[in-house]
């Protein structure tokens, strides 16, 4: 049975722009908050019970990470908005999970939209959207349900590794990035070992229906990245050309090496498609090539009986006037007539390596 295709796009129709319309499939009930507030010396981390306690730590002299889960809650991301001073436009794309990933620049914050590549139970690509927004000493963070990737930066930040704790809220904001980044390697590596376990497994004789299903699976993961990743040169790119008094010249040297990253991951990818269209090349030609075993064979059964049907169609013709009709043993001769020919041409057809 075929499955039933979902379109975000029909959600858009008509709409008003700036109208908040959630797009994804994640939906929880309630608005799951995390904040890490923290300087130096001092770090508090809290899951907060309401929207309004989060308006706070706009005005605090400490850096403030506010982890945001549950886009569907449309109401309570809109206050949250509003409190921040987000643009209509940057809220609407939010809560649009199939927006491309991108930056944004404004007086007072920056907008990064990027897509969180994670493999599911099924070794499914999942992707799913989340958004930062950069601010004097906050950075927001909107997801569509709970699960990231930035469990190391939570440890970082409670066990005061490295220079998080030390630096602003552009190196909080490197520090996510690069997390994300970090886990494409994982992604491709995993994605790496299935493009040779498959190569292996047309070696192997392996089911030829199933090996066209894993082809076309891994083409499709491989697109899926494809897309989620290569705008993040883009937005790199932007960043360390950026004017902005938000990201210090200092942190720039951080976004350079994420953009050495997502180069080696790219040109990685482009490898890996070639690979796929080269297996999908070979699985062509080894369906050709057992197709003309087949036919091979066929053609020297058929070929071997035809000297056999012609001796026979002379000798089975209705003929009163055939001298080897009379012949006592003519039908013994006729049959050592009939294997000798048939052993002689198997030995012809070994010879020449047609069998």
């Amino acid at each position: 049975m075929t499955k039933k295709r979902t379109s975000s796009i029909k959600k858009h129709i008509g709409q008003v722009p700036g109208e908040l319309v959630y797009t994804g499939q994640k939906e929880t009930n309630k608005l799951c908050i995390d904040t890490f507030d923290y300087n130096l010396d001092h770090i508090e981390e809290k899951e907060l019970n309401s929207v309004d306690e989060a308006f706070i730590y706009k005005v605090t002299d400490s850096i403030t990470w506010i982890n945001i889960n549950g886009l569907n809650n449309i109401q309570d991301i809109e206050k949250i908005g509003k409190h921040y001073d987000l643009h209509p436009l940057i809220m609407e794309d939010i809560v649009n999970t199939s927006q491309r990933p991108k930056i944004d620049e404004y007086e007072t914050y920056l907008f990064v939209v990027l897509k969180m590549l994670y493999y599911d139970k099924d070794e499914k690509v999942v992707s799913e959207q989340v958004s930062f927004v950069l601010g004097n000493n906050y950075v927001l963070t909107f997801q569509e349900a709970d699960g990231d990737v930035f469990d190391g930066v939570r440890n970082r930040l409670r066990q005061k590794k490295g220079r998080i704790r030390g630096l602003g809220a552009d190196y909080l904001l490197y520090a996510l990035i690069d997390a994300v980044s970090d886990h494409y390697f994982t992604i491709i590596e995993t994605m790496g070992n299935k493009i040779e376990d498959l190569e292996d497994n047309l070696f192997t004789g392996k089911s030829q229906q199933e090996i066209s299903q894993q082809i076309q699976d891994l083409k499709r993961e491989v697109l899926k990245v494809r897309r989620a990743i290569f705008p993040l040169r883009e937005i790199i790119n932007r960043i360390e050309k950026t004017d902005s008094n938000l990201i210090l010249p200092k942190t720039l040297h951080y976004f350079r090496d994420i953009y050495d990253h997502i180069i080696q991951i790219s040109e990685n990818i482009d490898i890996y498609r070639e690979m796929i269209w080269g297996l999908m090349d070979m699985y062509m030609t080894t369906i050709s090539n057992k197709m003309n075993e087949v036919m091979k064979v066929l053609t020297i059964i058929a070929t071997i009986f035809i000297p056999l049907t012609f001796i026979a169609g002379i000798y089975g013709m209705n003929f009163e006037n055939i001298p080897e009709l009379k012949y006592e043993n003519g039908y013994f001769v006729l049959w050592i007539i009939m294997i000798v020919l048939f052993i002689g041409m198997l030995l012809y057809f070994k010879r020449k390596k047609w069998l």
